[in-house]
């Protein structure tokens, strides 16, 4: 069995080597002829998985994402060929949260406010939404939820309305990009909707670049209207509008998701479905191959303040101040954006981390977090 797997998979070579024939491709130079005799496809989000690159591989039995979109594969197609495909949902809901806290802080410091009196609305109650969720209980943050196609279903949980969510001191996005339809979120945010929001809002988006419409962002920057934007994605990746870098608060290259432990887990998700689907007990686990962090312990000062304690911490593992100042930097063409993508330097989860907490009274929201005792 040949298994060709994209390069920017981590651990894709020890995962899959004893399954078949494991073959590394790039997304740049892959091509038809070049996966002709394929039996198992695992990608990331760079390349596009259809018919104009799968019509030779007649031997095709299994196409994988190790990533939680799959905006870049057509299932409809994959289907007409009877196909199985799987995603790696929830692989990186926990770097994207980790991602916001680190905004939050950062904000906070911008803006000469305190995260502990701001409430947080959140726009998609899936994988990422629900992970932030937990992480913001776990420091007593106030939120509100707001999904419509999960409150439809009869998800038990306290959604409230739009209209609800743009009251919000935050609000940050986690939805599918959805062209079309009832729950249509193609240009949720448009510019009508974005003029509603008040220099003392923050809004993130570190879903789809399309869910906020960027020209729209511009124009509005350009009428003089304030607005604080962190923005992860932006519209048409990787030739993202230009202008649109100088208005935004912070500024990054889609990479909110990109801890190495959230790549690794769409790997690991993607093994385990194909051990599945070929009937194999699988045998290996992503803590095989995870790197021991560095610095992989933190020692807090019991006496600081409890908002300073968990500040510190969030940022001394993630600051995202830090690729915002790169982002700034180089980005000045789609190829750069590109690069800092996908030469991104390795990041680490909370949960990489012990903290020795000492006597500090307010142990319990840490590792509430994910950080180690």
């Amino acid at each position: 069995m040949k298994i060709y797997y994209e390069d920017s998979m981590p651990y894709a070579a020890e995962f899959f080597s004893d399954l078949g024939e494991s073959i590394v491709f790039s997304h740049k130079t892959i091509n038809p002829e070049m996966i002709a005799d394929a039996d198992v496809l695992l990608v990331r989000s760079t390349t596009k998985v259809n018919h104009e690159l799968l019509h030779s591989t007649d031997k095709l039995k299994f196409v994988g994402t190790a990533t939680a979109g799959t905006d870049h594969v057509d299932q409809a197609y994959l289907q007409t060929r009877n196909i199985p495909f799987v995603s790696a949902g929830g692989c990186n809901a926990v770097a994207v949260a980790e991602y916001v806290l680190s905004t939050l802080f950062v904000m906070a410091n911008k803006l000469d406010w305190q995260v502990a009196e701001k409430t947080i609305g959140i726009i998609g109650a899936g994988h990422v939404g629900t992970a932030l969720a937990k992480h913001l209980s776990a420091l007593g943050i106030q939120y509100k939820l707001c999904d419509p196609p999960l409150q439809d279903t009869g998800d038990p949980r306290d959604f409230v309305a739009m209209q609800d969510i743009m009251q919000c001191d935050v609000i940050s996005v986690h939805v599918p990009w959805i062209k079309e339809g009832r729950y249509r979120t193609e240009n949720m945010f448009d510019k009508n909707r974005l003029s509603q929001l008040t220099e003392n809002q923050v809004l993130i988006n570190a879903c789809r670049g399309e869910v906020l419409d960027n020209q729209g962002a511009v124009e509005l920057f350009a009428a003089g209207h304030k607005l604080n934007l962190v923005l992860d994605v932006w519209e048409s990746e990787p030739n993202i509008n230009l202008q649109l870098i100088d208005h935004v608060a912070l500024a990054t290259a889609h990479i909110a998701g990109h801890t190495i432990e959230g790549k690794a887990r769409g790997t690991e998700m993607l093994y385990l479905a194909l051990c599945q689907q070929l009937n194999i007990q699988p045998n290996k686990k992503l803590s095989d191959y995870l790197p021991v962090a560095e610095p992989s312990e933190i020692a807090i000062n019991n006496k600081d303040e409890y908002w300073h304690v968990i500040r510190d911490l969030v940022l001394n593992v993630y600051n995202i101040e830090q690729d915002d100042s790169q982002f700034r930097q180089l980005v000045d063409s789609g190829e750069q954006f590109r690069y800092i993508r996908k030469h991104y330097p390795i990041r680490r989860e909370f949960s990489a981390i012990k903290v020795n907490a000492g006597n500090f009274p307010h142990s319990k929201a840490i590792y509430g977090l994910g950080f180690l005792g």
